[in-house]
């Protein structure tokens, strides 16, 4: 059984700062990929910024340049880093992982965490 819990988020001011943090536990055997998704309230869950097991990053449009992922693979952990945020990044941020167990190797499945709350104050 694999689980994400995901720590970090809270209330800030327009324009500060929050790190997020993702610890993944469990019978893991390895990571196709982690990744950060967010949904505000009455609109769809969306890609905030994913990192593969290579290293590659990708993010949404709306937060290049102000949020960075990154990972520590010896504590199974991916972090989002916020930087200058804005009231639109209001939502509740999920952490998910495409990755295998060790019971079954053959193929990658998604998990999720519980989610976070991030509200930005103006």
């Amino acid at each position: 059984q694999v689980q994400l819990a995901e720590s970090g988020g809270g209330l800030v001011q327009v324009g500060g700062s929050l790190n997020l943090a993702c610890v993944a536990s469990g019978s893991i055997f390895s990571f196709n990929y982690m990744a950060w998704y967010r949904q505000a309230p009455g609109k769809q869950r969306e890609l905030v910024g994913k990192i593969t097991s290579g290293g590659s990053t990708v993010f949404a449009d709306s937060v290049k340049g102000r949020f960075t992922i990154s990972r520590n693979n010896t504590k199974n952990t991916v972090y989002l880093q916020m930087n200058d945020l804005k009231p639109e990044d209001t939502a509740v941020y999920y952490c998910n992982a495409g990755l295998r167990t060790i019971s079954y190797t053959s193929r990658a499945y998604d998990y999720w965490g519980q989610g976070t709350q991030v509200t930005v104050s103006s």
